[in-house]
């Protein structure tokens, strides 16, 4: 197994830690037709996260995620610039050095992307994309001359993050699964999440309310079973993941957050 796939694990429990169904309205202008508007409430522009990376005992990176207003508009719509970073530390830098780069330029009102950025550089494998969302034709341009279909609000691996975020869990079940669909490396795939119900945890010394999910992996390649990650999300309006931890096929990974400025609502922390 590439140790490379080791940090990618932990990047993937935070980039698709839920996804829901969600009911939205459209509005209809002259330059951008149906384009639907959400409600959201969760996040605003000044939020920035930061979390701790580990593989086992190893203080293995750190990456921070940045909502940044956008000064210009995108089809006539206001748009919030994302950044979000990622790099190795320590023993495991000297080792296996990380750099990566994920943007996204996500509409404020529909909370979808318009243009998908990454910049990456794991351990010498690198890898460069730039996606160019057509939200109001439902087609995506991969930045090589091919254009993709793909279905109305589809979102990218940073844009997910945010709309998952957006959305109402007071109704959840328990063991609910959900799916939505998302434009991964030319692909279509619809990441899907089960909900596991309410919980407490404890994450840098902070007590939280919180809500528990699974998301569904591929098997075999570096999960063993389907249901080999869990994350934990702040039981209140932010809806921040506070932890998200897994077992790989050779020892663990966990995600959890070291610091969170700019919130748009009160902490669920315990005092």
């Amino acid at each position: 197994m590439k140790t490379r796939n080791l940090i990618l694990a932990g990047a993937a429990t935070l980039a698709f830690f839920s996804f829901t169904k969600q009911e939205v309205t459209t509005v209809e202008t002259e330059a951008t037709p149906a384009l639907r508007n959400i409600k959201n409430s969760a996040f605003k522009a000044g939020e920035k996260l930061e979390y701790r990376l580990h593989y086992g005992i190893i203080n293995a990176g750190i990456a921070i995620l940045e909502i940044k207003p956008l000064a210009k508009k995108i089809a006539g719509r206001d748009v919030y610039h994302i950044v979000g970073s990622g790099r190795s530390k320590g023993a495991f830098d000297w080792v296996f050095k990380v750099r990566d780069t994920y943007e996204t330029f996500l509409d404020v009102d529909g909370i979808f992307p318009w243009l998908f950025v990454r910049d990456i550089n794991e351990g010498g494998y690198k890898k460069q994309q730039t996606y160019k969302f057509a939200q109001n034709n439902n087609k995506v341009d991969n930045g090589k001359g091919k254009y993709f279909k793909a279905p109305h609000g589809v979102q990218d691996m940073l844009s997910a993050f945010y709309y998952a975020r957006s959305i109402d869990y007071s109704k959840a079940k328990k063991g609910e699964t959900f799916t939505i669909w998302s434009f991964v490396d030319d692909e279509l795939w619809p990441l899907k999440i089960r909900y596991l119900g309410k919980d407490q945890i404890k994450v840098g010394g902070d007590k939280y309310k919180a809500l528990k999910f699974c998301p569904v992996v591929q098997e075999g390649r570096l999960f063993e079973n389907e249901e080999d990650v869990t994350v934990w999300i702040s039981d209140d309006e932010n809806k921040i993941p506070l932890l998200a931890q897994g077992k790989v096929l050779i020892g663990s990974v966990k995600m959890e957050l070291s610091k969170a400025k700019g919130l748009a609502n009160p902490s669920a922390k315990i005092d």
